[in-house]
């Protein structure tokens, strides 16, 4: 197919990308810790920590994965835990090791963690202490075995056990918890430095990460990303925006949580690879806190989603950060408004290029060019060696102009969907087609738009919540006879998720209960936040729910 896309191009961007340079991601790793080595790589609360003492930390956890718990290569480990620097440590330890990540919310409720620990088999678990608890709750239910805990101050120095005192005394939000043959972080770390590092036999083909998603239909689906898609997502990137950055000398501002596709490639790949500072943003909820950060750096690179930037416009003392080194903004994971990039570009000086992607294609599949005048409401242009179509129901590639399903082809395409040949099936074609799900239409000079999405999924925040998640959990609840879930706009003009229930005879029931009982069950974003009780949900002749005329209500 022509790549009319191309023409497009910004100078010096190549048409195809190789992937020669690397071997593996470890392989991306070592190479950028010698070159490195003493520059910070994590900074997190103000502490650091240099490329070179990421290799050591990672290599000897690795040591005590493969030495100590006689992990095997292929083995999934699960993290859990916010920004802090345990979290590269233990990706890059995992990597090492030949094992997969297994990336899980750390807002997960006991339920939605037993359900992604069963569904990846994970026997090993790092996880902060604040979520101890909940796997408590669960952990009989799960293969896992081993458990590691770390705290937020863990690697803080004299500052994190002040924290660590705040979090635990003060805020309360270390839960009590009992799980007797855990081990603590650090720990881990030195019965590791016992042993020697033996460099494992890693290739591109071997998976990297579980990521999982929601899928096409809900449910929990993990897309299968092996180190030869997340480096190619991250060589395109690379080359995508390599022109406004200089190796080792970049401030790079990480509020998006790591176990998300965008920050995990952005991040902890792309920015670690020109030897950048990462920031960690432990809790970016806080927006007086997260600015107060800011205010101490000369960032040069930040990226976020729609409701993040928003709310840093927001608040009256983002305007006094220095934005005299910003030279790349980056939104994803939900749509941006127009309001909210031009305000960013008028307050910051700085162009907030769109992206688009999945967490089945690693995620980056199209950017808008990072040298642009204004804010486009578009999804940018597709990376190098990657092909968009427009495609109808028959899998037909339509033309210029025409509406119909936004489909990817390119090397960071996930191989499937974990264990689920099912849904792999109906979203990836004979010929390498990634069905994304979303209505979209391609211009004249090649540039992509989203014009509807073809799925139910709703984005809260940037985060995909799909009605039947939702549904499933509240036709639970003892007075519950139905239930449809639907997204909705809020009083901000964003995505709100809004529940409809029909209630078993003679019963009634108040949102107040119902959201009591939801945050029991679910993360906190897929909570509604409205509540109508109806007779009857609609469906169809086959018992579908109707959801379109949920939203004509």
């Amino acid at each position: 197919m022509e790549k009319i896309w191309l023409k497009s191009y910004p100078k010096g961007v190549p048409a195809e990308i190789t992937l020669d340079e690397f071997t593996s991601l470890v392989d991306l790793f070592d190479k950028t810790c010698e070159r490195f080595d003493e520059k910070t790589a994590f900074t997190n609360f103000g502490v650091k920590i240099s490329f070179k003492q990421l290799k050591s930390y990672s290599e000897n956890l690795s040591s005590y994965f493969l030495n100590e718990l006689k992990l095997k290569k292929g083995d999934r480990v699960a993290i859990m835990m916010p920004n802090v620097l345990q979290y590269p440590i233990t990706t890059f330890g995992i990597l090492k090791s030949g094992l997969v990540v297994d990336n899980i919310n750390p807002l997960f409720t006991p339920r939605e963690l037993k359900e992604q620990l069963n569904d990846s088999g994970s026997e090993t678990i790092v996880i902060a202490e604040n979520f101890a608890a909940n796997l408590q709750e669960i952990i009989s239910e799960t293969s896992v075995k081993n458990v590691i805990i770390t705290s937020l101050g863990e690697f803080l120095g004299l500052k994190g056990i002040l924290i660590n005192f705040v979090i635990r005394k003060i805020r309360k939000m270390v839960p009590k918890y009992s799980l007797p043959n855990s081990q603590n972080f650090k720990e881990a770390l030195k019965i590791g430095s016992n042993f020697s590092f033996k460099k494992q036999n890693i290739d591109k083909e071997d998976i990297a990460f579980l990521q999982y998603t929601g899928g096409t239909t809900g449910g929990v689906k993990a897309a299968i990303l092996s180190h030869r898609n997340i480096l190619a997502n991250a060589i395109q990137v690379r080359e995508w925006v390599g022109n406004q950055l200089k190796f080792g000398e970049d401030l790079a501002i990480c509020a998006l949580p790591l176990y998300h596709i965008f920050a995990l490639t952005c991040n902890s790949i792309v920015f670690f690879y020109f030897g950048a500072n990462n920031i960690l943003i432990t809790n970016p909820r806080d927006i007086p806190g997260f600015v107060k950060e800011l205010k101490k750096y000369k960032f040069t690179f930040i990226s976020g989603v729609n409701t993040l930037f928003n709310k840093l416009l927001e608040n009256p003392d983002f305007k006094d950060c220095d934005f005299s080194e910003l030279n790349i903004s980056i939104a994803g994971g939900m749509p941006v408004q127009k309001s909210v990039g031009d305000k960013w570009q008028k307050t910051t000086g700085c162009l907030m290029a769109v992206g688009y992607g999945l967490s089945e294609t690693s995620p980056a599949v199209s950017i808008d060019p990072i040298d642009g005048k204004s804010f486009s409401d578009a999804i940018g242009l597709p990376l190098p060696s990657t092909e968009m179509s427009i495609q109808n129901d028959g899998g037909q590639i339509l033309t210029v102009g025409d509406e119909g399903e936004i489909c990817v082809r390119g090397p960071q395409v996930m191989r499937g969907y974990w264990n689920n040949e099912e849904d792999t099936r109906k979203v990836l074609t004979k010929d390498g087609w990634f069905k994304t799900g979303d209505i979209g239409i391609m211009r004249e000079d090649g540039f992509f738009k989203i014009v509807d999405r073809k799925k139910d999924m709703i984005i809260v925040s940037g985060f995909n919540v799909y009605p039947s998640d939702i549904e499933e959990v509240a036709m639970k609840h003892e007075k519950v006879f139905e239930a449809g879930c639907i997204g909705v706009k809020g009083d901000d003009d964003q995505e709100v998720v809004k529940l409809f229930v029909s209630l078993n005879e003679g019963e009634t029931l108040t949102k107040e209960e119902m959201t009591k009982y939801c945050r029991e069950n679910l993360t906190a974003y897929k909570v509604p936040k409205l509540l109508e009780i109806v007779d009857e949900i609609p469906k169809s002749n086959v018992g579908k729910i109707l959801r379109r005329e949920l939203r004509e209500k």
